[in-house]
């Protein structure tokens, strides 16, 4: 089974980014042939400063690397390195109706943040996703839900192909991320925990042990002292014990039990100590592989030449099917 999977270099990455992404990437390794990918062209479709791409792709790759990314066990490149990206991305172009990518809902929605930003990137977007997705043979893409209608339109796309050109594609399927998928915010746990809100609302993956104490101490909880895990009436509790499961492999059950008659500052004491204690080895990586820029650089031009070969392997085959060799 092949995985594929890219995330944008948009910046720091939280405690709910890892949940919902990095560790399920982690995991994934030993079960699968595993894929993934910094989308830095993904990226020049929202608005960005050209000056720190380059850091925050190396910032990027460091903290995968940091979370438990293996090079040994996947193939971890940068997106941009692989022209066949860019290449399949045109292909696929010409059989994608223009009415389905303007029936995207991320298209709308970035659309109407970035209303002075609105470009054919932008709109095409789902074409070049669907390009990384179907050069590297893909069977499984685990994504967040904000990203399943894109994966549902790689299918189409590959479906349309194979039938107008002869089969060339994988019809990929979306693996859906259950636990930790959504942590809400530390300040308002009706909100999604988000870099771009106030620095008290998230924990970053790197932040050290006096900050992550304070910002889980002062995190909001509930009215009432019982520690149980009701997302509806008790939402603020119910984040921080989804995050301490997570992060002790203790189950939701188990910790009520643990902590059944005691109140919210004890658990939060707790929970600050399984976060500093589960953090610190990411810290210790990214300070290794900081002091070491040339190995990181290596393992993404030796991921982008093993993804290469595969992507070639793709591309004669679609271009031979389209009649183009």
């Amino acid at each position: 089974m092949r995985v594929f999977s890219g995330i944008r270099p948009t910046g720091d990455i939280h405690i709910g980014n890892y949940l919902g992404a990095i560790k399920n990437w982690v995991n994934l390794q030993d079960k699968a042939d595993c894929i993934f990918c910094i989308v830095d062209l993904h990226a020049l479709t929202t608005p960005y400063k050209a000056k720190k791409l380059q850091k925050n792709i190396f910032d990027l790759a460091v903290t995968y690397l940091a979370a438990g990314l293996n090079p040994k066990r996947c193939i971890f490149f940068v997106q941009s390195q692989v022209k066949a990206h860019v290449e399949l991305a045109w292909l696929l172009s010409t059989i994608t109706p223009l009415g389905e990518l303007q029936r995207m809902t991320q298209f709308k929605e970035k659309s109407t943040k970035h209303p002075e930003s609105i470009n054919a990137g932008l709109l095409n977007y789902p074409v070049l996703m669907a390009a990384d997705i179907l050069l590297y043979q893909t069977d499984i893409v685990p994504v967040g839900q904000d990203q399943k209608q894109h994966v549902e339109l790689a299918r189409t796309i590959a479906r349309k192909f194979n039938q107008r050109f002869g089969k060339v594609f994988k019809e990929p399927k979306v693996q859906l991320q259950k636990i930790g998928a959504k942590i809400m915010s530390l300040q308002n746990p009706n909100k999604k925990m988000s870099k771009t809100d106030s620095p008290a609302s998230y924990i970053g993956l790197f932040e050290n042990p006096r900050e992550i104490k304070q910002k889980i101490m002062a995190a909001m909880t509930d009215s009432g002292k019982e520690i149980i895990y009701n997302p509806s009436r008790k939402p603020g509790i119910s984040n921080l014990l989804s995050i301490y499961s997570l992060f002790s492999g203790k189950t939701i059950k188990q910790i009520e039990k643990e902590f059944k008659g005691k109140g919210y500052a004890q658990f939060k004491k707790s929970l600050a100590q399984v976060l500093i204690k589960s953090l610190a080895l990411f810290r210790e990586k990214r300070k290794e592989l900081l002091k070491n820029r040339t190995k990181v650089q290596k393992i993404l031009e030796n991921g982008a030449k093993k993804a290469q070969t595969i992507a070639n392997s793709t591309m004669e085959q679609a271009k031979k099917r389209m009649g183009l060799n």
